[in-house]
């Protein structure tokens, strides 16, 4: 099949995935009636498989204005809507632990429902829509089951599972599951984009081929500090209290790194209620004023606090993933599945999720299978007190000292 040089492939966007995206964008752009095109779709997939990737691709395609290219990648619409300030591409990315009634009314519905201003089509994308509540979805339901001629709405989730998304915007949606990418894709990705094939390599295999993570990695030495500090959990387990110690600056790491990533945004939001509630105005009517803006002051902070909640919750579950790796390499290595970061995989051998650490994973398999796989367990069980908000000190204390345990260290 001949190669097509538009957005699904210049954004890494799967072929088979590509095919059926292109078709839509063409039946969309001629006013066809048939069936490749419609209103309400939804992107499966785990996460940093690239549906959100994929969904603005799409999107990029429905409002390109190359005359033959549908998605050209370089026209304005197109850059518009990869830089994502394109005028009628709303991409709504939840944080918050839960998405209100009163957000997708706001964000989803609100946007659906007006023309498009610079383009031919509203498009509306939302991430990580699994966080959506029961009464926030059955809100959306009305604009899934009638959506406007010029709307298209994109759901992004990990399944169609009723956990994730409920059942009737399921049956509602045009269903597209995108596969996790392999290793050597999202190296060739990052390759593409300037990345040395070493770090490009590394990247992809470290982060279990997430996309996203893939980038960062290559190019924040923050995140790369923190995944190191983290791993180097598993040396100073053996070391006495030295990593009871470590767990305290790592939470600190990150929390940092997530008010850092949080501040402007946070700032931006209070600055703008601000202005809108009068704040600064003198005179009797701005005093009334602002005497009922503490309440909304108030819910602001909330959201904020969720969603830094929500951030940190995130990037140490991360952390956790990264550290379970580093077990499942030793546990590899010590079940003869994987032999060595320099050795050369040979057909049926598993590669190393951490080989820059196989020094360090080759000393940890010297602990046998048994011992290994209830370090694992521990991992994932501290994984599950943060997702329930067990403190995180003390998630992880708890954490190595299971680890220790199953060591006979303690």
């Amino acid at each position: 099949m001949e190669s097509v040089n538009d957005v699904f492939s210049q954004w890494g966007v799967s072929e088979h995935v590509a095919v059926r995206l292109r078709a839509a964008a063409q039946a969309a752009r001629e006013k066809q009636q048939g069936s490749a095109m419609t209103h309400s779709w939804l992107f499966t997939g785990s996460p940093g498989s690239g549906r959100s990737t994929a969904a603005l691709a799409f999107a990029a395609a429905l409002e390109c204005e190359h005359p033959s290219i549908i998605g050209c990648g370089q026209c304005a619409q197109c850059t518009a809507v990869h830089a994502r300030t394109h005028g009628d591409v709303f991409f709504m990315e939840p944080r918050e632990l839960i998405v209100s009634v009163k957000t997708v009314r706001e964000e989803i519905v609100a946007p659906v429902a007006t023309k498009p201003m610079v383009a031919p089509w509203r498009v509306v994308i939302v991430d990580n829509a699994d966080r959506l509540n029961d009464q926030a979805a059955n809100a959306l339901l009305k604009t899934f089951e009638e959506p406007p001629t010029h709307a298209v709405i994109i759901l992004c989730a990990p399944s169609t599972d009723p956990e994730d998304v409920i059942p009737t915007l399921v049956s509602r949606s045009r269903h597209v599951y995108i596969p996790q990418p392999t290793a050597a894709e999202v190296a060739q990705l990052l390759i593409g984009e300037g990345v040395p094939e070493n770090h490009a390599h590394l990247a992809a295999v470290a982060t279990g081929s997430h996309i996203g993570r893939a980038r960062r990695l290559v190019h924040d030495e923050q995140a790369q500090r923190r995944r190191v500090s983290i791993l180097n959990l598993a040396e100073l387990v053996s070391h006495g209290d030295q990593a009871f110690l470590a767990v305290s600056d790592i939470v600190k790491r990150i929390t940092k790194a997530v008010d850092e990533d949080l501040g402007q945004e946070n700032e931006q939001e209070l600055e703008k209620l601000r202005t809108a509630l009068g704040m600064g105005a003198k005179g009797k009517g701005a005093q009334k004023a602002l005497r009922g803006a503490t309440t909304q002051l108030k819910e602001l902070e909330a959201v904020q606090k969720k969603r830094k909640t929500r951030a940190l919750r995130d990037a140490l579950d991360l952390g956790l993933v990264d550290l379970a790796g580093l077990y499942r390499d030793a546990l590899m290595l010590a079940s003869g599945a994987a032999k060595g970061a320099h050795s050369g995989q040979q057909a049926g051998e598993v590669e190393l999720i951490h080989p820059d650490m196989f020094g360090l994973s080759q000393e940890m398999s010297a602990a046998g299978s048994e011992s290994l796989t209830a370090c694992i367990d521990a991992i994932m069980e501290c994984r599950q007190d943060i997702s329930v908000n067990v403190r995180p000190e003390t998630a992880l204390d708890a954490m190595l000292g299971k680890i220790r345990l199953a060591l006979g260290l303690s």
